[in-house]
């Protein structure tokens, strides 16, 4: 919904546009970025722990006020670069924001661009950074940001993606097929 960007506190911040490479092109407040699909820097974080039958990862459900895709699950934490901020610090910043613990030893698996429109009008057009980690302290979501998290062994995660693709946010398949993969 184009209302709750209008009125999401960080509607001003400014992105980083980049060209298919990842070379940055320019900037543009979150708005203008969203509205007219313009090519842009994010990132998505995936925060894996060792359960009692092997690695789980950590998904959160979009808030349903989200501007698009609330209420859809997703990697543990989405979002971007502020202008002039490293990808790695601001997922830092992004993961204890949002999900209330601290990200430990991130790392970039790889990147990929991908563009997804909503019915709402709105676009995220991305040069997505995949990232993974360990995750520190009890876990306290925004709830602005996060309606539900929980943690989920790599073969159900699988099963799940397969069964019920549409419960995943736009990015999701590919952002975790990633992380199972280089998991496994």
């Amino acid at each position: 919904m184009i209302d709750a960007l209008a009125t999401d506190p960080a509607r001003e911040d400014m992105l980083i546009l980049v060209d298919g490479l990842d070379r940055q092109t320019g900037t543009a407040n979150k708005v203008e970025a969203h509205t007219d699909g313009l090519l842009h820097r994010a990132f998505s974080v995936a925060l894996v722990r060792e359960g009692d039958a092997g690695p789980e990862l950590l998904l959160s459900c979009r808030a349903h006020g989200k501007y698009h895709s609330g209420g859809l699950w997703a990697n543990s934490c989405c979002s971007h670069p502020r202008a002039g901020e490293a990808t790695v610090e601001a997922a830092y910043r992004r993961v204890r924001e949002e999900l209330g613990c601290e990200a430990t030893d991130l790392r970039e698996l790889c990147s990929f661009a991908y563009r997804a429109e909503f019915d709402n009008g709105l676009a995220e057009h991305e040069f997505d950074h995949v990232l993974v980690g360990g995750c520190r302290g009890e876990l306290a979501p925004d709830p602005l940001e996060v309606c539900d998290v929980r943690w989920v062994g790599v073969d159900e995660l699988a099963a799940e993606l397969a069964a019920e693709p549409k419960s995943f946010c736009a990015w999701a398949p590919m952002v975790l097929s990633i992380v199972l993969q280089a998991l496994r």
